[in-house]
């Protein structure tokens, strides 16, 4: 079978009035090469992907009904950084599967540190009514699946300090989205940041912004995970 998503982005990128195209929720097993190739060379297409890989411990994969591997996504993701250096990978995870060992959940945490993904989400495993992992024996305990959570979004969060501070003193491009009255700024975001998952950019201007303009942003500064800056 072949993926018609290639195709459809090469002709999205042909219509005048579009500025950024975004690939949301890919599963690992479609990002081809001829997908990847499309990316780098489409302009509109903005370099961000988001590979939702859940977990990376074979066993828990296993039980997941996912079809890569621990090793299939150290190769995918090295695959993509290679064609695109500039790309910016968003992933979701779970914790707290029902049966994830201490050894599973290293694994996940070696693995998040190892890819250094610029955006992450984390959710504790709940039970779905009607699926099989809710009927599994092995439920994990409420408090260990908290804790799991707040160890890796601690890792993830050092890792996401640091990308920010290294965009300081770079000038990005902004998708005025508001005005924010209490701190007299306008907010945005990147061609880095998803609508309502990401980080925003908060920005100062000498002169009035149409909101739905794109504007050059020099950053100056971090809120934690955020970025400061203001026109130029």
């Amino acid at each position: 079978e072949r993926l018609l998503l290639p195709e459809l982005l090469e002709r999205l990128n042909e219509i005048d009035d579009i500025e950024w195209i975004r690939v949301l929720y890919t599963y690992p097993e479609s990002i081809t090469d001829e997908l990847l190739d499309v990316m780098a060379k489409c302009e509109k297409v903005v370099k961000y992907l988001d590979i939702p890989i859940q977990h990376a411990s074979d066993r828990i994969l296993k039980l997941m009904n996912r079809r890569s591997t621990n090793e299939e996504l150290h190769a995918l993701i090295e695959k993509i950084r290679n064609k695109i250096p500039e790309i910016t990978l968003r992933t979701t995870v779970i914790v707290g599967f029902p049966t994830e060992t201490d050894e599973d959940f290293t694994t996940l945490c070696e693995f998040v540190k190892w890819a250094r993904f610029d955006r992450l989400g984390c959710f504790t495993y709940s039970a779905e009514e009607g699926t099989k992992a809710a009927e599994m024996e092995e439920q994990i305990e409420q408090d260990v699946k908290e804790r799991r959570y707040d160890v890796l979004m601690a890792e993830q969060s050092i890792v996401g300090e640091e990308l920010a501070n290294s965009k300081v003193g770079k000038t990005v491009t902004a998708l005025v989205e508001g005005f924010d009255n209490l701190n007299k700024c306008y907010y945005g975001r990147t061609a880095a940041d998803a609508p309502d998952i990401d980080t925003k950019v908060f920005f100062t201007s000498k002169k009035p912004l149409d909101i739905g303009s794109f504007s050059q942003i020099k950053i100056t500064d971090t809120l934690e995970l955020d970025l400061v800056g203001e026109t130029i």
